[in-house]
């Protein structure tokens, strides 16, 4: 299945719509403006709250809680590195592989060594926007709050 997230470019605040394949709403997120950290909540389309993403403040990397249906299931953490990002997933036995910089790259189960999800930026549109391919539907929450953590990770280097 594909999911497809658009961030809004003229917002105060973060927003994303993420689209299925057949380009209708499915999950919006929106980003606390006036707290300290980034925070996002995943709501689909019945405004029940579906995720939430939390920064950890005062850590030397960049650090992120992932929370589904009200519980953890992962850190996103910035590994320390001088050429390519490279981040660890905390909680799922899950690792990223491909071109970080350009927004291309999967993740894969490191238990079964199956790939998961994929993930591609979108490039010469307004804002941000990537295609999630995920493997499986049942992951579809977790991979959508995990890449919107390591997008996060790599925005707050910036």
């Amino acid at each position: 299945m594909k999911l497809y997230i658009k961030q809004k470019v003229f917002s105060i605040k973060d927003k994303f719509t993420i689209k299925d394949e057949e380009g209708n709403d499915k999950y919006f997120v929106e980003g606390k403006i006036l707290s300290l950290g980034k925070k996002f909540h995943v709501y689909n389309m019945e405004k029940e709250e579906v995720a939430y993403i939390e920064q950890k403040l005062m850590n030397l990397l960049p650090k992120f809680f992932v929370y589904v249906g009200g519980e953890k299931i992962a850190e996103i953490h910035k590994k320390f590195s001088f050429l390519k990002p490279k981040y660890e997933i905390v909680g799922k036995n899950w690792v990223t592989n491909g071109d970080m910089w350009a927004h291309e790259y999967n993740i894969t189960d490191m238990d079964s060594g199956n790939q998961i999800a994929n993930i591609k930026k979108e490039w010469m549109t307004w804002g941000d926007s990537y295609m999630l391919d995920i493997e499986d539907e049942k992951n579809e929450i977790s991979i959508m709050a995990m890449i919107l953590a390591i997008d996060a990770v790599m925005a707050s280097k910036n």
